[in-house]
């Protein structure tokens, strides 16, 4: 069997780039997750929930302020609404642009909520049944 090298390192690329719901959720529950979690959506979609422990900073704002927010040496986490939208994208590539360590959570807080984690409003926090048809993948 002959290796694929480019394969590979897309793979590499997108694991080092990427992450999941799930896996952010373990990360989340360790004293220090290793990251901060940002939610790159506008204020309408954050008052409607957001997930726990998330720093809300909309895409257009990065720029301006990521500086006045976070640490450079500490990596950084973005997502946006889902996996029809391309927000978390945008925001990572313009925190990597400030120079930031960052990667982008895939399927959003629409997959955070389908797997049941918490979500937080400013009435307190809920958590829907898990979709069976996400959760649990067991990747």
């Amino acid at each position: 069997m002959t290796i694929d090298s480019a394969a590979v390192a897309f793979f590499t690329a997108r694991l080092t780039f990427q992450t999941d719901v799930a896996d952010v959720h373990i990360a989340l529950d360790e004293a220090d997750p290793g990251f901060v979690l940002v939610d790159s959506r506008g204020i309408p979609a954050w008052q409607q929930g957001r997930i726990p422990g998330a720093v809300h900073l909309p895409t257009a704002e990065i720029p301006a302020r990521a500086g006045l927010l976070f640490d450079p040496a500490v990596p950084l986490v973005t997502y946006c609404w889902g996996p029809g939208c391309n927000g978390a994208t945008k925001a990572a590539l313009a925190f990597a642009q400030l120079g930031y360590r960052v990667r982008e959570m895939l399927g959003g807080v629409e997959y955070w909520i389908r797997e049941g984690f918490p979500i937080e409003t400013d009435m307190g926090t809920s958590t829907a049944a898990p979709d069976p048809l996400t959760a649990p993948c067991g990747c």
